[in-house]
C-alpha cells in the first residue's frame, strides 16, 4: 500500500469516527464564572462621564439616596465612591 493510499484511508476512518460520535456527547468546555467586580467612580469621574452632569448634582443624588454609593475612609469625611452601574441605571430611568 502506497503512502498516499494510507493517508486517504486514515482520513476516511477519521471522517467515519466523527460521524459516529453524537454531538450531545461532546463535553462542554469549562467556563469560569468570575464574580463581577463593580466599577466605582469618584464624584469628579461621574461628572466627567456624563456631559452636562455637575459634581453638585451627583452629590445631591447621593444625599437623597437615589444612586448607590460607598464611602472609603473613616466616617462622614470619607471619599464618596459611586457605583457606575447605579448612576447609569438612574440616568437611563430618568429619561
Amino acid at each position: 500500500m502506497k503512502l498516499n493510499e494510507k493517508n486517504e484511508l486514515i482520513l476516511q476512518i477519521a471522517e467515519l469516527l466523527r460521524k459516529m460520535i453524537p454531538v450531545d456527547d461532546v463535553a462542554p468546555t469549562k467556563v469560569e464564572n468570575k464574580p463581577e467586580i463593580p466599577e466605582l467612580l469618584t464624584i469628579k469621574e461621574c461628572a466627567a462621564l456624563i456631559p452636562g452632569l455637575s459634581e453638585h448634582t451627583v452629590r445631591q443624588l447621593v444625599k437623597r439616596g437615589q444612586i448607590a454609593y460607598m464611602r472609603s475612609g473613616a466616617g462622614e469625611r470619607g471619599k464618596i465612591l459611586v457605583y457606575k452601574s447605579s448612576l447609569l441605571k438612574y440616568l437611563g430611568d430618568a429619561n
